[in-house]
């Protein structure tokens, strides 16, 4: 009698497992005919110069920013599953107002992309690190890792002082954030980080599942920016964008919001911004210094970790941080 429940679920997800089957491969076959029979008639329909230009545009950025985008991810998912959590609270100094700096600096030697640095910062929570001294490496290890770096160096050939005002201001921001919170945040804003109810992979199976997932959810964000990128390039008319091109505060606060929605990974966010050729410097670097600090994807990361009231705070004060950041050391550069 025990057996007979069992036996009823099993065939209860039988019937639906067909059911969506037969469902799933009538759609595949009329999509598959569609395609078939009038995919080469609205091909050379919709071949048109400005749809050549699109495409044109999406590939390039693409395609430049997949193998950077694949090392971070690779360089990355090494750190999660060969680096021990523990290595990083015995670097810091124990004191808040040093540990920042040291924190913020880290991220030159242990990148991380974005969705990597919110569960880490957590781990160094939990093991004792100072909240803001694991805020600060959140926001620079995604930000001024080597293979950000040299990705903007390749995007922006010729230009070092983009090189130089991506680290210095990304640098600033990320220990001037700390700072602040050592100084102002507030036990109450800050839900501590959870325990994992199983225990966390390691080696080579921490790595592959940390490479899958890094991979795969950046690359979509890549091809939704890259695509984003070249629809505004092509769609926006000249006349709008010189409203904001011509002055140089519109054009800053314009890019800035632009990042937050576009939520490309940092390992490839510099060809994004250099396709933005019709904005200044200084625009596009505070579109590289918001991207991997502030964004709706690692809103939700934060909120999910630290709670929504941290979220709230912590990335409207970011955003503006980033913004003056961007535009002092724009200021500075040219």
């Amino acid at each position: 009698m025990e057996d007979r429940p069992t036996l009823v679920n099993r065939l209860r997800l039988g019937v639906r497992a067909l059911f969506y089957a037969a469902v799933g491969g009538a759609s595949l076959l009329a999509i598959a005919t569609v395609v078939t029979v009038l995919g080469p008639t609205l091909a050379l329909d919709l071949y048109t110069p400005p749809v050549a230009a699109w495409w044109t545009v999406f590939t390039a950025i693409a395609v430049q920013g997949v193998p950077f985008l694949l090392l971070g991810t690779v360089v990355s998912a090494a750190i999660g599953a060969f680096v021990p959590a523990k290595v990083f609270s015995r670097l810091l100094p124990r004191n808040p107002v040093l540990a920042v700096p040291v924190a913020g600096a880290a991220g030159i030697v242990l990148p991380g992309c974005e969705c990597a640095s919110v569960p880490v910062a957590g781990s160094l929570m939990r093991r004792g690190v100072a909240p803001s001294a694991a805020l600060a490496f959140l926001l620079s290890a995604p930000a001024i890792n080597p293979v950000v770096l040299v990705a903007t160096s390749i995007a922006f050939p010729g230009q070092p002082a983009m090189v130089l005002g991506r680290l210095v201001a990304s640098l600033a921001t990320a220990v001037v954030m700390g700072w602040l919170w050592a100084r102002f945040g507030r036990e109450e804003w800050l839900r501590p980080p959870r325990h994992s109810a199983h225990p966390t992979a390691t080696g080579v199976r921490a790595f592959v599942a940390g490479l899958q997932h890094d991979f795969l959810h950046a690359g979509g964000f890549l091809v939704l920016g890259a695509a984003a990128a070249a629809t505004f390039n092509l769609v926006v008319p000249r006349s709008v964008l010189d409203v904001f091109t011509g002055s140089a505060w519109l054009s800053v606060l314009l890019l800035a919001v632009l990042a937050v929605v576009l939520c490309v990974c940092s390992e490839a966010d510099a060809f994004v911004a250099a396709s933005l050729s019709g904005f200044s410097s200084t625009a596009r670097l505070a579109f590289m210094v918001v991207g991997p600090m502030v964004d709706l994807k690692l809103i939700a990361l934060q909120a999910g970790t630290f709670g929504r009231s941290f979220a709230v705070r912590f990335t409207s004060v970011t955003w503006l941080v980033a913004v003056v950041s961007s535009v002092l050391v724009g200021w500075w550069l040219w």
